[in-house]
């Protein structure tokens, strides 16, 4: 016995019960608490001096092992308008695909799969980079570091 749901929203949110009759031995039910969540998106601002290095974690809160095993991109953008940096599949870890030509060879996928950009420039100040797991289709976390740059 299953209940499938579709289009599911926080107003789905409660306790379910599954009751059916039995011979001999009467009604028979179980509970269970389902808990929807909106999808969060952290926000972090990030402060860097020109031509230097900066480096953007992907999950702050998360451990690395965590990441893995899930499919994970990184995207730039700024109004409204994004472009893949950076994406990475969990069967290769260590391979990874670079098809930006804003960034081409100023970023790279670093350690814990935070995105490295060398040499900040001008043109970075307000970019938004985000990075995108997904964990299940239907199920992705997002956290967004928009850059400031300064000059000395």
């Amino acid at each position: 016995w299953a209940l499938h749901l579709k289009n599911i929203t926080i107003s789905l949110s409660g306790q379910y019960e599954c009751s059916f009759s039995t011979f001999p031995y009467g009604t028979k039910a179980a509970k269970i608490q389902l808990i929807v969540k909106a999808e969060e998106e952290q926000h972090y601002v990030k402060e860097v001096q020109l031509n230097h290095a900066l480096e953007i974690p992907c999950l702050e809160d998360t451990t690395p092992e965590n990441l893995s095993n899930y499919p994970l991109k990184w995207l730039v953008g700024k109004n409204g308008r994004k472009e893949e940096l950076v994406t990475k599949e969990p069967s290769c870890p260590a391979v990874y695909r670079n098809s930006s030509t804003l960034y081409g060879q100023r970023v790279r996928l670093g350690l814990n799969n935070a995105l490295e950009i060398f040499s900040t420039k001008i043109t970075d100040d307000g970019m938004v980079f985000s990075c995108h797991v997904v964990y299940h289709p239907e199920r992705v976390q997002k956290s967004s570091t928009t850059v400031r740059v300064f000059g000395k």
